[in-house]
């Protein structure tokens, strides 16, 4: 998507889950490349239970080929985390929810009264360097943050951790029985 980008007036905006702001390794070094690059303007915390498909909250990323010069070598970090209405099934966000978070986009900061004045900061190239290139909101962002959010956020890095070791697993799992090793005898058993 960012290769696809329009020279000068490019544009991306994409939703994805919060492992991507954190995660190392290839993730890492992307993400590191692209800030480097300049090309990170936005990263949008969005409510849990948004999508039908997942109840983990997600982000999105907003790229864009050349930022003005205000934005140069800076990323804007929004939390809107809690600019939902909680429904049965699936959250969801009004239009003021989602006019106030564009406007933080916009502006670089937050709206008039107190709504977002703790949830929008502006990071410039130095202060993401220092942090090792992690964007994970909650570094940018120091609010009196509730259980659950810190929750979710340990049962995304805990989901990915399992995926890891499951995939670990396997690939260990594979090797000893190509070898010949008989994996019941041992009394393995993998999920």
């Amino acid at each position: 998507m960012v290769a696809s980008m329009r020279p000068s007036t490019g544009r991306v905006g994409v939703v994805m889950p919060h492992g991507v702001l954190f995660r190392g390794g290839a993730e890492a070094r992307i993400r590191q490349s692209l800030i480097e690059r300049d090309l990170l303007e936005a990263v949008v915390g969005l409510p849990p239970n948004l999508f039908y498909s997942t109840t983990i909250p997600a982000c999105i990323l907003v790229f864009r080929h050349q930022k003005p010069a205000d934005r140069k070598d800076k990323v804007v970090f929004i939390d809107g985390s809690e600019r939902f209405a909680k429904g049965k099934n699936q959250n969801t966000m009004s239009y003021d929810d989602m006019k106030a978070l564009t406007e933080a986009y916009r502006t670089g900061h937050a709206p008039d009264g107190p709504d977002l004045s703790a949830y929008v900061h502006v990071a410039d190239f130095d202060e993401i360097k220092a942090n090792g290139f992690d964007l994970n909101i909650g570094r940018y962002i120091t609010k009196a943050t509730s259980e659950t959010v810190d929750l979710n956020t340990a049962l995304i890095a805990y989901a990915d951790a399992r995926q890891h070791r499951i995939a670990a697993e396997a690939a260990v799992f594979e090797r000893l029985a190509a070898a010949g090793i008989d994996l019941t005898s041992l009394g393995v058993v993998g999920e």
